[in-house]
């Protein structure tokens, strides 16, 4: 896969949510692979999801690269939901890479793409507000259908 040119500011932000029991787990979801094995779907986030998932089981390396994960599981139904990275390898960190240590699996969470201020065209990461700024990361109690308008 060819990285050049390639930016993360022209890829769709999505609010991502538990397919097991539709708990929203985070409104700041990115699709993306796997740098180990880019044949492998996932989401991704930037900032730990509040309130919404917690740690589960000890910390495991994979075979593929020596980075430290520990699963995370959604606070509503308890399923696993994906991991966190806890410490990224040395290969991961030099690869084309987001800056995202959240990761969920497309088996358990699927994604909605959220729509910027005027609710007609899709939020994109080069225009999502600065953290410090957002004020929309406990969107617990908001529905899918609020999403989606």
């Amino acid at each position: 896969m060819s990285t050049s040119g390639f930016t993360f500011k022209d890829r769709c932000v999505s609010v991502l949510c538990c397919r097991f029991c539709q708990q929203v787990l985070s409104s700041r979801g990115m699709k993306a692979v796997l740098l180990a094995n880019t044949e492998i779907d996932l989401y991704s986030t930037d900032i730990p999801p509040t309130n919404t998932v917690d740690f589960i089981g000890s910390c495991y390396f994979t075979d593929i690269c020596k980075c430290k994960l520990k699963n995370i599981a959604c606070l509503k139904c308890g399923n696993v939901v994906g991991y966190h990275v806890i410490a990224p390898c040395k290969p991961c960190l030099l690869s084309c890479n987001n800056g995202h240590f959240w990761m969920f699996h497309s088996q358990a969470v699927f994604g909605i793409n959220r729509l910027d201020s005027s609710g007609v065209n899709l939020l994109l990461w080069g225009n999502l507000p600065d953290l410090d700024e957002s004020t929309d990361e406990d969107l617990s109690g908001i529905s899918e259908e609020e999403y989606i308008r």
